[in-house]
Formats: C-alpha cells, structure tokens, sequence
C-alpha cells in the first residue's frame, strides 16, 4: 500500500483516486484550487480536501498532479517535493516538466475518455508508463499493479504519437458521430438506428486491418452515390469538406485493394 496525494480533481482525478483508493492505496490529500471540488472529490476516497499547497504532506509516497497542461508548468515553478515519487498524467507533456519539482519522476497516462460520474471498470484500463530512471519506472509499475494488468512502457515521443492517434480515434471520431446525429435530427430520424452500425464498427475495430474492412460508397467508387450525397449536404460547406477529405483519403488508402 502507497500513500497518495492527489493534486487536482477534474475527470482524470476523480478516476485516479477513486481506482487507487479501491486498489487498497492510502489517498491522503485532495488538493483543488476550489474547496469544494476538493472536498467532494475527497468524500469519496476518505482523504483530506486542501486548497493551498502550502498545506501538502510531505510524507506522502506519490503525489500525481491531475492537472491541466498549462497548470502543470505553473506548478512546476511553485511545487517542491525533494525526493518523494511525482507523477504526471498528460498525453503530450514531457515528464522534464516535473524535473524542477523532484528527481524521481515519471507519468502515468491512460489513453480513454474520463467522465466524473460514469462508472469504469479499471481493470480494463491501460496505462502507459514512463520514468527518469528504471527503479522509478519499477515503482509506477508496482503502484499501478493493483488496479491493472495492461501497463505499457511508453516513452515521451511515443505518448505524443498515441495522443494524436487517440485524439483522432476519440475526440475526431465522436465529432463525426455528432455530425450524423445533427443530420438525423434535423430530418426527424432517431439516432439510435445507428447505435448497432455503430457497436458492430467498435468490434470490428478489433480485429485490425482497418483499411482492408473498409467499406461504403468511397471504398466502392460508387459516384453516382457519392454524387447524390453530395448534392445532400451542398449547402453545409464544412459539411462537405470533412465528406470531400474523407472520401478522398478512402479512395487512395484503398486504391490498392481494388
């Protein structure tokens, strides 16, 4: 069992905390520069709600700054923790950031989408790991151990690339879903015909070989399709752009296949 201090207590936090405290780690602090977000957050995993720095334990194990980017550098020039284990959790930081603070070092990033109040199973999380030395590394490991088995050893570089491919797979594919949902909206249909197309694509994103299963219009050189559904959506030029690109990018990445 570590002790924890838990700097932050956005989504990120709220998960981390919840999942080591349930793991059998000792959350200590919950610091948030709003009392009250601090002490909801610390309710829950029997911890102290602190809104100063000042006011941090030094004795903890671990502290694991859940903060934004930028706040991560401005807590770079006011945090000082000597010795002690300090983690980050940002996709596209390196962990040089926490260089100034302490020399043991490292990050914990998991590539998913956090939300406060919806439920995760935490052992299905994958964590990617990185540290200023091996024995830092081994201690992350050992930390992260009890909550899952799907620990990966990611470097700066490495994080950055699956940040980008994560944005893409997340944030960029759940705008297209948006999109579809506006159209259907706009035309009286329910979006939830979609939700099986949309649960079978997840699973077959799972198999590998994504541009092989590629299917639809573009993958076809269905024009005559291609055309209509452009003819849809002319008067929306965003619209058709992100339609234009996207079947571009189809029709050359499977042009091999055809």
């Amino acid at each position: 069992m570590k002790t924890i201090t838990i700097i932050g207590s956005g989504n990120v936090a709220t998960h981390l905390a919840k999942a080591l405290h349930t793991a059998g780690h000792q959350i200590l602090q919950i610091w948030s520069r709003e009392y009250d977000h601090a002490e909801a957050l610390a309710n829950q995993v029997f911890a102290e709600p602190i809104d100063r720095l000042n006011l941090l334990y030094p004795t903890a194990d671990v502290y694991i700054l859940a903060v934004t980017d930028d706040a991560l550098f401005d807590l770079a020039l006011d945090l000082r923790l000597r010795d002690a284990l300090v983690l980050h959790t940002a996709g596209s930081v390196s962990l040089r950031v926490l260089q100034p603070i302490s020399r043991k070092n490292g990050v914990i990033w998991s590539p998913q989408t956090f939300i406060r109040d919806i439920p995760m199973d935490y052992s299905q999380l994958p964590f990617c790991i990185e540290g200023s030395s091996p024995e830092v590394e081994e201690a992350i490991r050992d930390l992260l151990q009890p909550v899952s088995q799907h620990i990966f050893r990611v470097d700066t570089d490495q994080r950055q690339w699956l940040h980008l491919a994560a944005v893409m797979t997340n944030n960029f594919g759940n705008a297209i879903n948006a999109l579809a949902q506006d159209i259907l909206q706009q035309h009286n249909i329910p979006f939830e015909i979609l939700h099986p197309l949309i649960t079978m694509t997840a699973e077959k994103i799972k198999q590998g070989g994504l541009w092989q299963q590629q299917t639809g219009p573009a993958r076809r050189r269905d024009q005559k399709t291609i055309d209509n559904q452009r003819r849809l959506i002319a008067d929306n030029e965003q619209l058709l752009k992100i339609y234009d690109l996207l079947t571009e990018t189809i029709q050359d990445k499977t042009r091999k296949q055809c």
